[in-house]
C-alpha cells in the first residue's frame, strides 16, 4: 500500500468504518463477529491487489492504464462509505443505495483530492463502484477497462466475497466459509470483456463459494435470532420514516451508536440493545403465490396490523390485552443472489453450464431453502416454554389461514 492510499485510510469517511460492524446484530449470537467495516474494507483491498497483480502478469496489462489501476484499487478500499449503520438491517427501506451514497462521498472532499493523490480518479473510482455513476471528461463511460474492473469487483469470485466469507466464518468461530483464497487466485486468467476467467481445474473453488455462502446464510447471516434483530431495528427507522418524525438524510452519515443514540427513546430500539429479541412464533417457505403481497415493505405494516387483530380475536383477547402490532413483524428475506457466471475457458461455457453439478436449478434449490418467511412477536404473548409450543403451533394455524384470504 503507497503512502498516498494509506492516507484514505484516515480521512473521516473512512474512519466511520470502525464504529460499523461488519455483520450487524449478529455479535449477539456470535460473539466474536466484532469485527467492522474498515477492517473488512482493508481485507478487500488486499485481496484486488493481488488479484490484479494475477491477471496483469497473464496479460491484463495490456488495456490496464496507470490511473485505472489505482482508481481499481480505491475503490477496493473504499467500496463500503456509504454503507448503513448496522449494514443490511435497513437495506430493504426506501434509501438510496450504499454504491450509490458511496459514490457521493468519493467524489466530494476530502477524498476526492485524496484519490487524485493516489494516482486514480474519482470520477473513474466512483463509477467502478457504481453503476449508475457517470464518468466525467470520459467520451465512453461504458470503457471495457472500467467494465473490466466492475467485474473484478463484483462476480463469482470478487474480492469483496472472499474476504467476507473467510473473514466472517473466522470470527463466528464457524468453519463454512473458508476458502483456499491461494488456490483460488492462481486459477484466474484475465479477459477483456468478462473481467476473470477459469479453467476446469477451478470449478470446485466456485463450488466452495457457493456452497459456503449458503451455508453461512443458513447458519449465521439469516440466523433466526439475527433476523429477527435485524426485522426489530427496520420496523424501528420504518415506524420512524412513516410517522415523519425521521428522514433518510438523519440515517446516511450515522454509526451503529450514532443509529441507537438518535432513537435512545424507541423501546424496540432499547429491547435490541439488550439483547431481547423478538421470538419466533409461525415460519414457513416463502412462496411466490402465496406471500408475494408481503414483499413491498411500505404495505407490511398494514398487513402487521390485520394479523395481531386476527391473531388477537382466534385467541380470545380483548382489546385490552390483544396483540400490539409493534410488537408483531412479518420478516419476508429478500431475494439472494448466488453469483456463477464465470467463464470456464478450456470447457468453453459458463459455469452453470459446465461440468459442475452446481447446475441453476441446484442454486434455484439453494436459495428457495433459505427464504423463511417468519411472523416475530414481543416474548411477553408467548410466555413461558411449554406456552410458547403451544401458542406457536396456533398461530402458525391462523396466519396460515389469514394468509389464504390474502390471496
Amino acid at each position: 500500500m503507497t503512502a498516498e492510499i494509506a492516507g484514505l485510510l484516515k480521512s473521516v469517511p473512512f474512519m466511520r468504518l470502525h464504529r460499523i460492524m461488519q455483520m450487524g446484530p449478529a455479535f449477539y449470537i456470535y460473539p466474536g463477529a466484532t469485527h467492522t467495516r474498515a477492517s473488512h474494507s482493508i481485507g478487500v483491498y488486499h485481496l484486488a491487489r493481488r488479484i490484479l497483480i494475477q491477471l496483469a502478469e497473464r496479460g491484463a496489462d495490456k488495456w490496464l492504464s496507470r490511473q485505472g489501476v489505482f482508481s481499481f484499487l480505491c475503490a477496493a478500499l473504499l467500496h463500503d462509505l456509504g454503507h448503513f449503520p448496522f449494514t443490511h438491517s435497513l437495506k430493504e427501506l426506501p434509501l438510496k443505495t450504499h454504491e450509490a451514497l458511496t459514490a457521493k462521498i468519493i467524489k466530494t472532499e476530502p477524498l476526492k483530492s485524496l484519490i487524485a493523490k493516489a494516482g486514480g480518479d474519482p470520477e473513474f473510482c466512483a463509477a467502478i463502484i457504481d453503476s449508475d455513476s457517470a464518468v466525467k471528461n470520459n467520451k465512453n463511460p461504458g470503457s471495457a477497462e472500467l467494465m473490466f474492473y466492475r467485474r473484478l469487483l463484483s462476480g463469482t469470485l470478487d474480492p469483496d466475497k472472499l474476504d467476507y466469507l473467510n473473514r466472517d466464518a473466522r470470527y463466528c468461530g464457524v468453519p463454512y466459509g473458508a476458502q483456499d483464497v491461494d488456490f483460488i487466485l492462481s486459477c484466474l486468467y484475465p479477459d477483456p470483456e468478462r473481467g476473470a476467467d477459469i479453467y476446469e481445474k477451478g470449478i470446485p473453488s466456485v463450488e466452495s463459494v457457493l456452497f459456503s455462502k449458503y451455508l453461512m446464510y443458513r447458519t449465521v447471516y439469516w440466523h433466526r435470532q439475527v433476523r429477527s434483530a435485524t426485522a426489530m431495528i427496520k420496523k424501528g427507522v420504518l415506524c420512524a420514516m412513516e410517522s415523519g418524525s425521521l428522514s433518510p438524510d438523519q440515517l446516511y452519515n450515522l454509526d451503529d451508536q450514532g443509529l441507537f443514540t438518535l432513537f435512545a427513546k424507541n423501546p424496540i430500539f432499547g429491547q435490541v440493545r439488550d439483547g431481547k429479541f423478538y421470538a419466533s412464533a409461525a415460519e414457513f417457505p416463502f412462496e411466490e403465490t402465496v406471500h408475494g403481497c408481503l414483499l413491498n415493505i411500505a404495505d407490511r405494516t398494514k398487513f402487521e396490523k390485520s394479523l395481531a387483530k386476527t391473531i388477537s380475536a382466534e385467541l380470545g383477547l380483548n382489546s385490552g390485552n390483544g396483540i400490539n402490532a409493534q410488537k408483531l413483524i412479518i420478516d419476508v428475506p429478500e431475494p439472494i443472489s448466488f453469483e456463477s457466471n464465470i467463464y470456464i475457458a478450456d470447457e468453453g461455457c459458463n459455469f452453470s453450464e459446465s461440468s459442475s453439478t452446481f447446475k441453476k436449478e441446484m442454486v434455484n434449490t439453494l436459495v428457495k431453502s433459505l427464504r423463511i418467511v417468519r411472523i416475530f412477536m414481543d416474548t411477553e404473548y408467548l410466555g413461558s416454554q411449554g406456552k410458547s409450543a403451544v401458542l406457536s403451533g396456533r398461530i402458525l394455524k391462523i396466519t396460515q389461514k389469514w394468509l389464504k384470504l390474502l390471496v
